[in-house]
């Protein structure tokens, strides 16, 4: 594995290190490449290390969030505009799209961009030209392309939310990483390094988590991911420095247990129609996880691609 990649993703994970490797073998070309995944799971850092062991590693890293981009300035702020273009317009600016040139230009969020914007980026793709705003002429850029998602993009393009040529451009290589739920034995491994750097950060010493209170970090499903796991060890290196951390010292809502489920599942007296029963838990997954293929796939212990037999299988529209 590259060693910018080894570096700053920190996982052994099988899931996690096939999304590794695919990115890595990713970064050695031009390709444009979608990182999918759960907000807090890294998505801006494997676009960093992408760009980091790529060969354009000693230009730019334009780094875009395109939900934090205002309405009426979005064009402007990522194609440049000239002066007197619009009111406020007192110079020139260059844009996003042209402070990237020679380098990565990485859109976080992509799929909050406007219609208009998605037209204006695939134009970008297709032929490398932009025009910016009150310009007479376009404007040609050599940038890479490396734009991220939380959502199910393929779900947008089918609920018309988003451009389906467009989607196809960004998904030339898709790499999706897996929640930290999903990543058996990576949160003692994260807790350690997190603590360690985190530590050495603010000169102070590292705290120890007894093995009552792994357990209980083990345990946790950590929906905000790894950003999550690295707000708990900031808080408890900076409050708990030195000291034996355990179930005590963690926050509340880490100590809630779940319900455990029921036992095995009782056939009943008049049966049942299997493939019905099947069917409905299909769409509970895709209602639960708000049409993500991928996320339903894993609640039901599928792969994607069954899950996409099955869902032909039984005509059902995700």
């Amino acid at each position: 594995m590259a060693d910018a990649f080894e570096r700053t993703l920190i996982g052994r994970a099988p899931s996690f290190q096939a999304a590794l490797r695919t990115a890595a073998v990713a970064a050695a070309t031009d390709v444009s490449v979608l990182v999918l995944g759960e907000t807090g799971t890294g998505k801006e850092l494997l676009a960093r290390a992408l760009h980091a062991e790529s060969p354009r590693s000693g230009g730019p890293f334009v780094s875009v969030n395109c939900a934090a981009l205002p309405e009426e300035l979005a064009e402007s702020q990522l194609f440049g505009h000239r002066k007197g273009a619009f009111t406020g317009a007192v110079d020139n600016s260059p844009g996003m799209v042209a402070s990237a040139e020679g380098g990565t230009l990485f859109l976080d969020e992509v799929g909050e961009l406007s219609a208009g914007l998605q037209a204006k980026l695939l134009r970008f793709l297709e032929a490398g030209e932009y025009q910016p705003v009150g310009a007479a002429a376009p404007q040609r850029a050599n940038v890479r392309l490396v734009a991220a998602t939380n959502r199910d993009l393929f779900q947008e393009v089918r609920a018309g939310r988003f451009r389906e040529d467009l989607y196809y451009r960004l998904h030339v290589v898709p790499v999706e990483l897996p929640p930290l739920r999903e990543r058996p034995g990576d949160v003692s491994l994260l807790l350690e390094r997190l603590t360690a750097d985190l530590a050495d950060r603010y000169d102070l010493a590292a705290p120890r988590f007894n093995s009552a209170a792994r357990a209980r970090l083990e345990a946790y499903a950590w929906p905000g991911n790894v950003r999550e796991l690295r707000n708990l060890c900031e808080r408890l290196v900076i409050m708990l420095p030195g000291w034996e951390v355990g179930p005590g010292n963690l926050p509340e809502e880490l100590g809630r247990e779940e319900a455990a489920p029921a036992g095995p599942f009782t056939l009943p007296e008049t049966g049942l129609r299997l493939d019905a029963l099947e069917a409905d838990l299909i769409r509970q997954a895709l209602e639960r996880t708000a049409g993500n293929r991928s996320r339903a796939a894993r609640l039901l212990g599928l792969t994607r691609d069954t899950l996409l037999y099955r869902l032909k299988k039984y005509a059902i529209q995700a």
